[in-house]
């Protein structure tokens, strides 16, 4: 396989394998490999009608050692089910979400970066409603398909400081799903993000749609905050996606880095008092942000616009040597992809 790990994209490259069930008559299939790519559903498929779709993103990593892991797919398996049952779709057994990763990437091995790379392979379950649905209910029939794609580095040449906007859109709605992965969230911030793009910005701080004075996060990454102290602070609300690289930045800093962590309410007027700023999610580990605009009012962190501050510096070396098999992590954090 003739491929420049360093430079290829973070986009979509159609591999060999994927991973197709169907739930009919209140059951899921046995569930098979396939290399077929394509999918064929009714125009009035539930998930062209009403959205009934949700999804998950993970990676695949060659460790220092060689082996191929992945990074604690049974959280991912996790939020999965809350997603599908908020949405009224059946839940795909954990399990069987665990054996599936497996048995995708075993099957995709030649399309996972070599270890120093800085390239990964991203693994994307979803699941969607596919019989004809006209009347506003849930589907009775569903398929879960899990792919991956071989992707690059998130940033190319150093994490470098991004800039962004605070919204005047809402990402949730109170008591809505914004704390599940459902697609129409992600529909819901496609706008915001093409006018803050449109306007200079690489993302959007979303505040909480019943005040507005709290923040929330991005369209696709949770906000991790350092105080001048070395404190870590997270945002807390009912609306926001559980991040699991956010769950394990926390528990990175406690536990190994011996620092104290707060995860509570943030409001909007303190974000101006923190030393540093980033975000978190799968793709980039933590992304830093060297300034906030509010509305022609600009939030600059003494970290600054040239590199990571040395906190957020700290807990992204701590993690992804972890992910990477550098660094021991907890137990059960690493799980190997057996190859047969």
């Amino acid at each position: 396989m003739n491929i420049d790990w360093a430079n290829i994209g973070f986009g979509y490259i159609k591999t060999d394998w994927r991973y197709v069930s169907n739930f009919r008559d209140g059951a899921w299939d046995e569930g098979v490999l396939t290399q077929e790519d394509q999918i064929t559903m009714s125009e009035c498929a539930g998930v062209l009608q009403y959205a009934q779709t949700c999804f998950e993103g993970l990676k695949a990593y060659t460790a220092e050692d060689g082996r191929i892991v992945t990074f604690r797919p049974d959280l991912n398996a996790e939020r999965m089910t809350d997603s599908a049952r908020r949405l009224e779709m059946p839940v795909f057994p954990p399990e069987r979400f665990i054996d599936a990763v497996e048995k995708v990437v075993s099957a995709n091995r030649e399309w996972v970066p070599p270890y120093g790379s800085g390239a990964t392979l991203y693994i994307r379950p979803y699941m969607f409603g596919m019989n004809p649905v006209i009347g506003v209910k849930p589907a009775d029939e569903y398929q879960f398909r899990m792919f991956v794609t071989p992707v690059g580095p998130y940033f190319k040449g150093g994490a470098k400081p991004i800039v962004i906007k605070i919204s005047d859109f809402d990402r949730a709605a109170p008591h809505g799903t914004g704390h599940v992965k459902a697609g129409l969230n992600y529909a819901m911030s496609l706008h915001a993000i093409v006018t803050a793009h449109k306007e200079g910005y690489a993302e959007n701080m979303y505040l909480d749609p019943g005040t507005r004075t709290k923040v929330e996060e991005t369209g696709g990454a949770n906000f991790i905050f350092i105080t001048k102290d070395g404190t870590v602070v997270t945002p807390k609300s009912d609306s926001i996606l559980p991040s699991i690289t956010r769950r394990s930045i926390c528990q990175v800093a406690e536990e190994i880095l011996g620092m104290k962590v707060e995860h509570r309410e943030v409001l909007l007027e303190e974000v101006k008092d923190f030393a540093e700023c980033g975000l978190c999610g799968t793709a980039a580990v933590i992304s830093p942000v060297g300034r906030i605009d509010d509305h022609g009012k600009e939030i600059d962190f003494p970290s600054g616009m040239e590199e990571m501050g040395p906190v957020i510096r700290k807990l992204y070396d701590t993690l992804t040597g972890i992910q990477l098999g550098r660094i021991k992590g907890p137990e059960g954090w690493i799980h190997e992809i057996p190859l047969a």
